[in-house]
C-alpha cells in the first residue's frame, strides 16, 4: 500500500457487513483491494461480518479476510471497532438496518436498490439527511458507474462532446431464470426482494440513464410480465438467490416480475427506453447502453467493459464513424493505481473503486455520489414503472422529491443542466420534443 506524504499509515476505519453471500463477497474483494491500490486517507479495516447463520458467517470470515463475525446485526452496529456499516442483505431489512447504524453514528454503505418501497427510500433518506448534518456519510452500492469505461462517458456528456441529448436506451438481460424449474429463492418473493428483474436489473439500469445523462426521469410508460408464476420451494439455503440449493416437489407463489419493458422522458425532454429481464436465455451479464446527442454518440456494452464506443458527428462524414477507446489509460477514470495501459480490469474492480470514493468521502466529510437521496429518485423512478404497468402502461410522472435534500441530488445528479437554464423562473416549462403528442407531460424547471 502506497503511504501518506509524512512516510506513516494514515489512520483505519472499521468496516463491519452485514451480509456474506454474493453481495458480500464481491463488496469484500472491494475493501481488502481499494488500500492495497489506491492512496486512501482512511486505511479500511475488515472488522466483522454478520449473518445469521453462526457456521456460515464464520466461514465467510475465514474466507473473505474479516477479524470477526457476528449472529445479530445490531452486536455489529454497536462494536467500537466498527465505524462504517455496509449492508449486503436482501432488501426487506436495508431500511431497518441502515437508519439504525445511521442513528448509532456509523457511517452507511448500502446495497442497492437502496429500499423496497419509496415509504422506506424516504425515511433512510431522511436519517441519511439528520446524519449529514452530524459529519456522517450515506451512500448506495451502484457500482456500476465505477466501471472505468462508464465514468469516461459521463465525463463526455458533461464536457459537451454528445451536445444536446436525444436519446437514452438500456438493456440489461440475463437468463438464469428460464428453466421453470430454478427454486423459489428470495429473489422472486416481493416481501423480500421488493421486485423482480425491475428492482435487481432495473435499478442499475435507471442510475446509468441518470448518471450519464445528468439528469432525472420525470415519467414513463411500462409493461412488466411474470412468465413462470410458480416454482418448486428450496430444500436448502441458495447463495444469494442466484443458484445453489437443491428444489424440493413442493411449490410457490413467484410474487415479482421476471421482465419489465418502459419508455421514459429525461428532464430535457430525451427520451430513454429500457428493457430489464432475468429470461433472455443465453444473456448472462448483458447490460448494454447506448446515448445519441446532437454533436456525437456512445456505446458500451458490459461483456466488454473496457471499451467504450465513441462517434463524432462533428467529423466530415467521409471519416466519420464509431471508434473504439480502449479506457486502461492512466488518464481514464481511477486507472492510476492499477496496470499499464492495455492490461484490463474486470467487474471485482467496481467495488474496489466503490471504496475508494466513499473513503475520500468520509475522509473529505463531502457529500457522497451516489447519495441515499439518489437512491430515493431510483426508487420513485421504479415506482412510477410498477404503478403505470399495473394501468395498462399509461404514461405515468415520477413523483418529484418532497426533501431538500433530495430535490438538490436531482439539481446535481452529475453536474449537466436540462435545456431550461438553471436560472429560469419556477414553473418555467422545458421544451416537449416537437412532435411530441397532444397532452404529453412535460417536466418543469426546477427551484434553484
Amino acid at each position: 500500500m502506497e503511504q501518506t506524504e509524512s512516510g506513516a499509515a494514515p489512520p483505519t476505519l472499521g468496516i463491519g457487513m452485514v451480509g456474506y453471500a454474493f453481495m458480500g463477497a464481491a463488496h469484500s474483494q472491494g475493501w481488502r483491494t481499494a488500500g492495497r491500490v489506491f492512496d486512501l486517507p482512511l486505511l479500511p479495516v475488515l472488522a466483522a461480518v454478520g449473518g445469521r447463520d453462526a457456521t456460515a458467517v464464520r466461514a465467510a470470515a475465514r474466507r473473505h479476510g474479516w477479524a470477526a463475525a457476528e449472529t445479530d446485526w445490531r452486536a455489529l452496529i454497536a462494536r467500537d471497532d466498527v465505524q462504517l456499516v455496509d449492508v449486503c442483505t436482501p432488501g426487506d431489512s436495508h431500511a431497518e438496518i441502515a437508519v439504525a447504524a445511521l442513528e448509532a453514528g456509523k457511517h452507511v454503505l448500502c446495497e442497492k436498490p437502496l429500499a423496497n418501497s419509496v415509504a422506506e427510500a424516504e425515511t433512510m433518506t431522511a436519517a441519511a439527511e439528520a446524519a449529514a448534518e452530524r459529519g456522517q456519510i450515506a451512500m448506495v452500492g451502484f457500482n456500476y458507474r465505477r466501471v472505468p469505461a462508464l465514468s469516461y462517458a459521463r465525463q463526455l456528456v458533461a464536457d459537451g462532446r454528445l451536445g444536446a441529448l436525444r436519446h437514452v436506451r438500456v438493456t440489461y438481460l440475463q437468463d438464469w431464470l428460464v428453466d421453470p424449474d430454478f427454486p423459489l429463492t428470495w429473489r422472486l418473493e416481493r416481501e423480500h426482494a421488493g421486485s423482480g428483474a425491475l428492482g435487481d436489473l432495473g435499478a442499475h439500469a435507471v442510475d446509468l440513464a441518470q448518471y450519464l445523462a445528468g439528469e432525472p426521469l420525470v415519467g414513463v410508460s411500462a409493461l412488466t410480465e411474470t412468465f413462470v408464476r410458480k416454482r418448486p420451494l428450496l430444500a436448502g439455503a441458495t447463495a444469494g438467490g442466484l443458484g445453489g440449493g437443491a428444489a424440493s416437489q413442493a411449490y410457490g407463489q413467484v410474487t415479482v416480475d421476471d421482465a419489465a419493458l418502459f419508455t421514459g422522458r429525461l428532464a430535457s425532454g430525451a427520451l430513454a427506453s429500457f428493457e430489464a429481464t432475468r429470461m433472455a436465455s443465453g444473456r448472462k451479464n448483458a447490460l448494454r447502453l447506448e446515448i445519441n446527442g446532437e454533436r456525437g454518440s456512445l456505446a458500451f456494452d458490459l461483456e466488454r467493459l473496457n471499451e467504450l464506443s465513441f462517434h463524432d458527428h462533428t467529423e466530415p462524414a467521409v471519416t466519420a464513424g464509431f471508434r473504439r477507446i480502449l479506457v486502461t489509460e492512466p488518464g481514464h477514470p481511477y486507472l492510476e493505481g492499477w496496470w499499464p495501459p492495455g492490461h484490463t480490469l474486470g467487474y471485482e474492480h467496481t467495488f474496489a473503486h466503490q471504496a475508494r470514493d466513499l473513503v475520500h468521502a468520509i475522509a473529505s466529510k463531502t457529500p457522497p455520489a451516489p447519495s441515499f437521496a439518489d437512491g430515493l429518485q431510483v426508487q420513485r423512478v421504479l415506482a412510477a414503472v410498477e404503478e403505470s404497468a399495473r394501468n395498462n402502461a399509461v404514461y405515468t410522472p415520477v413523483h418529484t422529491p418532497a426533501s431538500t435534500t433530495a430535490r438538490a441530488a436531482l439539481d446535481t445528479l452529475a453536474g449537466t443542466p436540462a435545456r431550461t437554464p438553471v436560472d429560469a423562473p419556477a414553473g418555467t416549462p422545458v421544451r416537449a420534443p416537437d412532435d411530441a403528442p397532444a397532452g404529453t407531460p412535460v417536466p418543469q424547471a426546477r427551484p434553484n
